[in-house]
């Protein structure tokens, strides 16, 4: 099974930062290893950071002054999450099976023109306007079919329940 990571492009740091957010604790809750973040932002890389000393994991955030270059670099396959593209139907079967790291791009504002040029899969979950977290959230499920059962090994584990909030402190 593949390595997955994020890159987050054209995140503005006053107005995206509770998106942004919400894109890296979706990458890590659904099985990603990192983000890359274009432009940085210690808001975020700190709310990340306390939800992984929590929860545990090993999800780290990491700032790039770069995108465009990290991108056209990345050794592996790159999925750029767009309404445009084509139904993640056709391609998960595929993308399962990929061995190499997969490096998803999901952008804030209108993407530059080099995200569908470098991608190897310009994928769409529909084709109507919603959001990068749920885009990102339905792809990952799909494709890594293990992210339920995953350990964090984190102090704070939440316990499963039909009618309470419930979680457990291991380190006390």
């Amino acid at each position: 099974m593949s390595q997955f990571h994020v890159l987050r492009i054209g995140h503005r740091p006053e107005r995206d930062k509770r998106i942004t957010t919400h894109v890296a604790l979706t990458s890590r809750a659904f099985g990603a290893s990192r983000m890359y973040l274009s432009k940085p932002d210690s808001r975020v890389v700190t709310t990340i950071d306390e939800v992984v000393a929590k929860f545990g994991g090993n999800f780290e955030i990491e700032p790039l002054s770069n995108p465009r270059k990290f991108a056209k670099n990345w050794e592996g396959q790159i999925v750029h999450l767009t309404m445009f593209g084509l139904p993640l139907e056709d391609f998960e079967d595929k993308l399962r099976k990929e061995q190499s790291p997969i490096l998803f791009i999901v952008g804030a504002e209108k993407v530059p023109p080099w995200t569908f040029e470098y991608a190897d899969y310009n994928i769409s979950i529909g084709n109507q306007p919603h959001s990068e977290v749920s885009a990102l959230a339905i792809s990952l499920s799909r494709l890594n079919e293990n992210y339920v059962d995953q350990k964090f090994g984190g102090p704070l584990q939440v316990i499963p329940s039909g009618d309470h909030r419930k979680m457990i402190d291991t380190s006390r």
